[in-house]
């Protein structure tokens, strides 16, 4: 009884957090003095917890299962292993973390009912600790090739194809959607907008994770996703400051570093986050890279006081929550040890430690940091503020449960589905369309065979692309037949589409990030040479054109998800006008000094 009388008396004190700080920068009197009321009360809150609940709350982590208390077997031995407990709930009885992150690998994002059970079951074990706080639950959903909630929630349009879109609305109409449907299932904090700028098109982690290689477009399509986001109460999160956009190396296996001088940085790839930031953006996540003209001292950005303190915090004027990203990636762990890495992340200006590799070493890491005077308490609770504050705003003290009836009500609607498709195809760019050929003819009941790549598909998507693909032009009057060749064709494959081509009116190939060596670049050539028309379809970056000869149009979706595979159908067919303009120039393969297809190049029917 003691613990649900202090469950409803913590609740009922922050009931007008919400309210209080979703206030703008014209805010009355009233609002300010309501902000002030709620900052004390939260304060107060923090001044009931333990040192260690305190730390607790710095982290999100991620954990293995289904279920808060009873996954399964092979989810039990994996939290064994990894962090040392069996389950969520008992995650957080033992480390007070303020934050669990879901994975589709960590069996956390089966379907929406099981999904919103987890999360109930979070808050649960959040608001049975000693002092009752509830739990931020985050995932990166950020739409086109990076999802971690799939159908039947509805997948709409990743950043670059937004970006060949152009529209705000629409941006702004995506996010909502998909914020809509993550509250659904008591998700708050996604890991989205990509606020990076893509100039580089070798970049191997961004690419069409990314609106634009134009900043000033990037920055306002990253504001009209943070609007969108928070208009459906989940705090958006723009990444990966001080920008990703323009690396060679993937900060997942290595340390990046981006040559930019400070103000090619002003230019290049602060505009996004400016934008994010006046927008109200309610977190901002960190990148592991390195930027020697804004840190000499060659940190990551992560680890880098000059850059998150100095220039985010002072020069931008930031104070909402910093997150870091993934402390288990090789970036940000390669200058120093694994316990040193969450106090640095501190001391440089974060609030929330995502995801390290080891909980117990980073927590007990944190924990001696300020027994030992290296973190003062008081630095401490000023991140714990800002994540109670973000909790609050987002409504967890009010009510943290959701329902089953609210997930049906919300998640893959007619209506967000319909949204969906619509907006995919304003983003479907045609590259190239020699002789009229698209759309194709569908007279006398003309036969075609998709052949191509079939990457590994984010969540949701119903299958193979080429059998997705080849499934949506059979509904809109085709004979299609699929043959998947894969990323990298033998020739036996190659020899397979070309016999397979045979008697075809014409063949649609799928191409994925086609490189100078690639035998995708062999197997357009010799279906090409067959007679049958070819049209090709870039289904990650745009540039794959450049390597290509002998088809005879070409078209860039920017993902292969269902929803941007069925609106490329709609276009072949011509059901759809493809209005999408590159928002990434393509540069020509033998000289990229010189460019092939110029950003807003896009033909139309």
């Amino acid at each position: 009884m003691q613990y649900r009388t202090s469950r409803r008396t913590l609740l009922t004190a922050t009931a007008a957090v919400a309210a209080a700080a979703a206030t703008t920068p014209t805010a009355s009197a009233a609002d300010e003095s309501g902000r002030a009321r709620t900052r004390d009360r939260l304060m107060r809150l923090i001044a009931r917890m333990s040192l260690e609940e305190k730390v607790g709350q710095l982290f999100v982590m991620r954990v293995y299962g289904h279920s808060a208390t009873a996954p399964d077997q092979a989810d039990i031995d994996a939290n064994l292993k990894e962090i040392g407990v069996r389950t969520a709930a008992e995650l957080i009885a033992t480390y007070h973390v303020g934050g669990i992150i879901y994975f589709t690998w960590a069996h956390n994002t089966r379907d929406p009912h099981q999904i919103a059970d987890l999360s109930n079951g979070i808050q649960r074990a959040g608001l049975a600790q000693p002092t009752p706080v509830p739990l931020l639950i985050s995932t990166d959903q950020e739409h086109g090739i990076v999802c971690r909630v799939g159908k039947p929630a509805t997948l709409v349009p990743g950043a670059m194809a937004l970006g060949a879109g152009g529209s705000r609305s629409d941006t702004r109409r995506a996010a909502q959607i998909a914020g809509a449907e993550l509250a659904a299932v008591g998700i708050l904090q996604n890991y989205a907008p990509v606020a990076d700028v893509n100039v580089n098109p070798a970049n191997p982690v961004i690419g069409v994770r990314s609106f634009s290689s134009d900043p000033q477009a990037a920055a306002r399509l990253a504001a009209a996703q943070v609007k969108g986001y928070q208009s459906a109460g989940v705090a958006a999160t723009a990444k990966h400051f001080p920008g990703h956009g323009d690396t060679k190396d993937d900060s997942h296996y290595a340390l990046p570093t981006i040559h930019h001088t400070p103000e090619q940085w002003e230019e290049l790839d602060a505009p996004p986050f400016r934008a994010a930031i006046a927008a109200g953006i309610d977190s901002i996540m960190t990148a592991h890279i390195v930027v020697p003209a804004l840190d000499p001292a060659l940190d990551p950005a992560t680890l880098s006081r000059p850059i998150l303190t100095g220039i985010l915090r002072e020069q931008l004027g930031y104070d909402g929550v910093v997150v870091t990203d993934s402390l288990g990636m090789a970036g940000v762990r390669q200058k120093y040890g694994d316990e040193r890495v969450p106090v640095l992340a501190l001391k440089a200006g974060c609030d929330q430690l995502l995801n390290p590799p080891n909980l117990a070493v980073a927590w007990n890491a944190v924990l001696s940091a300020v027994k030992n005077g290296e973190i003062s308490e008081a630095r401490i609770e000023e991140s714990i503020l800002r994540i109670l504050q973000l909790k609050a705003r987002r409504g967890l003290f009010r009510d943290p449960y959701v329902t089953h009836r609210g997930v049906d009500r919300t998640v893959g609607i007619r209506s967000h589905l319909a949204a969906a498709d619509r907006i995919a195809e304003e983003t479907t760019t045609l590259l190239a369309n020699t002789g009229g050929l698209l759309p194709l003819s569908r007279r006398r009941e003309p036969k075609l065979l998709v052949v191509g790549a079939d990457p590994a598909s984010p969540s949701g998507t119903t299958g193979p692309p080429t059998t997705v693909l080849a499934q949506a032009l059979t509904e809109l009057g085709f004979t299609a037949a699929a043959l998947s060749t894969g990323i990298t064709p033998t020739q036996a494959k190659i020899n397979e589409a070309v016999a397979a081509a045979q008697g075809k009116d014409a063949v649609i190939v799928g191409t994925y990030n086609v490189s100078a060596t690639s035998p995708q670049r062999t197997l357009v050539s010799e279906l090409a040479a067959t007679g049958v028309p070819v049209v090709t379809v870039a289904i990650r970056n745009p540039y794959d054109i450049a390597r290509l000869s002998g088809f005879g149009a070409s078209l860039a979706t920017y993902s292969w998800t269902d929803v941007e595979l069925r609106a490329a159908a709609r276009v072949i067919a011509g059901q759809a006008e493809p209005t999408g303009k590159l928002p990434v120039p393509v540069q020509r393969a033998d000289d990229p000094t010189q460019v092939l297809y110029a950003v807003g190049h896009g033909l139309t029917y």
